[in-house]
């Protein structure tokens, strides 16, 4: 599997107050998009994301998010190596991606770019 980078998760009470500072950070432009009642911005290596706490709660179980060249040849081997995925491959606005538990506990989403 090829890593291709990671993604800092960070959850953020308001998107609009905290994009600003973030883009000025990265010297790049917010990419924004919802996903259930979640609304979220990737900016550089972040990705805020702000909504129901409930929702919030499992998001924050995620340690990073990794993009990978391929979903599939990451959930092969994330299984081949003892990880158990929990979720997907499924489509989402920012590709392909899916849920796994690491052998010590850790949960990482691994996504890849759409070609």
């Amino acid at each position: 599997m090829e890593i291709l980078g990671a993604t800092l998760r960070i959850c953020v009470d308001d998107l609009d107050t905290t994009i600003p500072f973030y883009e000025r950070l990265t010297g790049a432009r917010a990419h924004r998009f919802g996903r259930g009642g979640v609304q979220a911005a990737a900016i550089g290596s972040f990705l805020l994301m702000s909504g129901p706490e409930a929702e919030l709660e499992v998001l924050r179980k995620v340690t990073a998010t990794i993009a990978v060249k391929d979903v599939d040849e990451a959930h092969r081997q994330l299984t081949e190596l003892g990880a158990r995925v929990v979720a997907g491959p499924l489509s989402t606005p920012a590709g392909r991606n899916l849920l796994a538990v690491h052998p010590d506990g850790s949960v990482f989403e691994y996504v890849d770019q759409p070609g």
